[in-house]
């Protein structure tokens, strides 16, 4: 199963992100990322393999801020890859999801009908790509764009996602998936497992 980290708050993302993630190893995964947003913009280190292979790239791309997001993936959709590691980015739109987007194939249809460029084989890419078309058609709320595009959206999810117009909140939404946000001074965490952020927090 795939893990889920998130965090925003007024400590660095990263190290909270990474030491949630390791937690979350017993579940099986085959490729890690991270998106934290810094300076007006998120950025996304990615790639296959173990987390120590993410520990790694982030020593060489240090990814600073104090609000992101984090993910270990089992592939379902794609194969093993850096390309088809979460987060997904569109435009300003960073986004992490545990599950099956069962309409997939008619969602990917649509989307590149309509001139979306796809960089990844997965399901997830198609819910950035559907945020990102309600962000620009004029919806700036993040959370009502999540809510209109979920309406496009069949299956069993837990998705968070982060905007880099709106860098003071995670949006998450779930179906038939586990979540748990946890709650801190100053401070929040969601997870998909509680066991990853039981050494920040007890409020769940």
């Amino acid at each position: 199963m795939c893990g889920i980290v998130g965090y925003v708050g007024a400590r660095q993302a990263t190290p909270l992100l990474v030491g949630g993630l390791r937690k979350l190893e017993y579940r099986g995964y085959d490729s890690a990322g991270v998106s934290v947003w810094s300076n007006g913009a998120s950025r996304v280190v990615r790639c296959r393999g173990k987390l120590a292979n993410l520990e790694d790239k982030l020593t060489k791309e240090p990814a600073p801020g104090t609000i992101g997001i984090g993910h270990t993936r089992w592939a379902t959709h794609g194969r093993p890859s850096d390309e088809n590691a979460h987060p997904h980015k569109v435009g300003s739109i960073s986004v992490i999801h545990n599950g099956i987007i069962e309409n997939h194939l008619a969602l990917r249809q649509e989307l590149a009908a309509a001139g979306a460029k796809f960089s990844s084989e997965t399901d997830t890419e198609l819910f950035a790509h559907l945020i990102d078309r309600v962000v620009r058609s004029g919806v700036k709320d993040l959370t009502t764009a999540v809510r209109t595009a979920l309406a496009k959206v069949h299956g069993a999810y837990a998705f968070v996602v982060m905007d880099d117009d709106d860098p003071t909140k995670l949006v998450a939404a779930k179906n038939a998936s586990p979540m748990v946000i946890g709650l801190g001074d100053g401070e929040n965490f969601i997870a998909s497992d509680v066991t990853a952020i039981l050494a920040e927090t007890r409020k769940i």
